[in-house]
């Protein structure tokens, strides 16, 4: 099976160190398919000028350019385009189906929780924002549900790595910058090490 190809370099618009962004740079890096990446601020309001919204109306990134006149935005929806007729997105029924509910779980109960905790702590430096004991409760549960599920398991679905890796790994690995404490995961931590051993997979890179 053979990663998607256009001919061209899809262009990808993100800023290095949001995870949802992260996560279609793996997807391509592990793919080996080309691209173009254009860094994006999201902090200048980059991503609310009319030409940005003129490709994406809703003003966030990630945001996959196909071609000229087709964008695909939503970090996981890219993953899955990307991901088609690869080994990163299975070909039994009921597996994809599985690795879609980890796509949804990672946008429902991971990613409102983790990646908020982390940006408050890391882009708007305040440490004592009255958000976060919510914030903390919400993630540990979840990394609950997903230590639970790395029980006897390498993966999230399967013996190999899928998009559901992809997808909960971006925010996972820097959890710490959020102030959860990943020791107390020995089955998260285990699996974090094997999707770093992953050829194509590298840490996100620091807030500068």
């Amino acid at each position: 099976m053979m990663p998607v190809s256009t001919g061209v370099p899809h262009r990808v618009y993100g800023q290095s160190t949001s995870g949802n962004c992260h996560k279609v740079r793996l997807a391509c890096d592990i793919l080996k398919i080309p691209y173009r990446w254009h860094e994006v601020d999201i902090m200048e309001g980059t991503t609310r000028t009319p030409q940005y919204l003129a490709m994406n109306p809703n003003g966030k990134v990630p945001l996959l350019q196909v071609d000229d006149r087709t964008y695909l935005p939503e970090s996981n929806a890219i993953l899955c385009y990307l991901a088609d007729g690869t080994h990163l997105w299975p070909g039994d029924r009921l597996a994809r189906a599985q690795v879609l509910q980890w796509l949804f779980f990672e946008q429902y109960s991971h990613e409102p929780y983790i990646a908020v905790a982390r940006f408050i702590k890391v882009f708007m430096k305040k440490h004592d924002d009255e958000r976060m004991p919510n914030l903390l409760k919400r993630g540990y549960a979840a990394l609950d549900v997903m230590e639970k599920q790395l029980e006897g398991r390498r993966y999230f679905v399967g013996a190999t790595p899928t998009i559901a890796d992809i997808a909960l790994f971006a925010y996972t690995h820097c959890a710490a910058d959020g102030g959860f404490e990943l020791g107390r995961y020995p089955n998260v931590s285990g699996w974090l090490a094997r999707c770093l051993d992953q050829p194509g997979v590298t840490p996100m890179p620091a807030q500068p």
